[in-house]
């Protein structure tokens, strides 16, 4: 009897927005941080996907950037009015950024991952400081490190 399992596709932060959208945001990220754009992009894509799980979930409080990850964040947010529009149409409502950089442990980043993994995102574990072969500069830094 033939296999009926369903393969679930994985979805990107970047799909949550338009492509024009994207590229305002990635191209900001670079100049802004002094990234490389290809950098900047999957900075901006996992930024994404990170604030609508916590925007859909309501767990933003128990969520956190990594070090990485932040200026993503900060990229969206400096960006105001576009941020403000777009977590109404997300999620119904204007998710704050609270910062607090004493909670990137190796553990939380871990449990981010796992949460975006099963909202059905991709994830770049290197900008998490969450994958196996991490070496700094690319990926390590946050709390208690790789």
């Amino acid at each position: 009897m033939p296999s009926t399992a369903v393969v679930a596709r994985t979805r990107t932060g970047r799909s949550l927005v338009t492509d024009a959208e994207f590229d305002t945001l990635a191209a900001f990220c670079a100049d802004e941080y002094g990234l490389e754009r290809c950098v900047a992009d999957q900075v901006i894509d996992q930024a994404l996907a990170l604030v609508h799980v916590m925007g859909t979930s309501g767990e933003g409080a128990n969520m956190a950037p990594s070090q990485q990850i932040d200026p993503g964040w900060h990229t969206l947010i400096l960006h105001t009015g576009w941020y403000a529009d777009w977590c109404e149409r997300s999620f119904g409502y204007y998710l704050h950024h609270q910062p607090n950089a004493k909670v990137r442990t190796r553990g939380l980043m871990v449990d981010v991952v796992g949460r975006l993994r099963a909202a059905g995102f991709e994830v770049d574990e290197r900008l998490w400081g969450t994958a196996a072969d991490c070496n700094p500069p690319a990926c390590c830094g946050d709390g208690d490190g790789c």
